[in-house]
């Protein structure tokens, strides 16, 4: 089993532990807009189930606060949120990794294609509705 979890800040969990959180990659991507989603993928017996929600995982918002956790069950609606979270995932200009000993580290690009996640997607949203179906 493997899991990433894209975080804008603070992140409690230390990933890459042998034993413990060997399978957990932490990124942060920290780009022109602050704002981020909610979203929640998880692979369950073979299923996949999508979630958005309306608030951070935070104390303040879990007791001190109603908020609300739903499925996303439309299919090109489930795409398109996968197609940017898989984008997000590659992004390889804004992206800091996580490291064991709680520092964040650049991921570097190497040889690799530049992929800015933030430019990727104000491109799209700026092309209009058809573009980003």
């Amino acid at each position: 089993m493997k899991i990433d979890l894209i975080v804008r800040g603070v992140c409690a969990l230390r990933p890459g532990i042998p034993g413990v959180s060997e399978n957990i990659r932490v990124r942060s991507i920290v780009g022109r807009f602050l704002e981020h989603s909610r979203v929640f993928y998880f692979e369950n017996g073979g299923e996949s189930e999508l979630y958005c929600a309306s608030a951070d995982w935070m104390e303040r918002n879990f007791f001190r606060r109603v908020e609300v956790a739903f499925p996303v069950r439309e299919h090109s609606q489930r795409e398109r949120i996968l197609r940017d979270l898989d984008l997000c995932l590659a992004d390889n200009c804004q992206s800091w990794q996580l490291m064991p000993d709680g520092r964040y580290e650049r991921i570097e690009r190497g040889d690799a294609k530049p992929v800015n996640v933030q430019a990727e997607l104000l491109a799209t949203y700026a092309a209009g509705p058809a573009a980003s179906v």
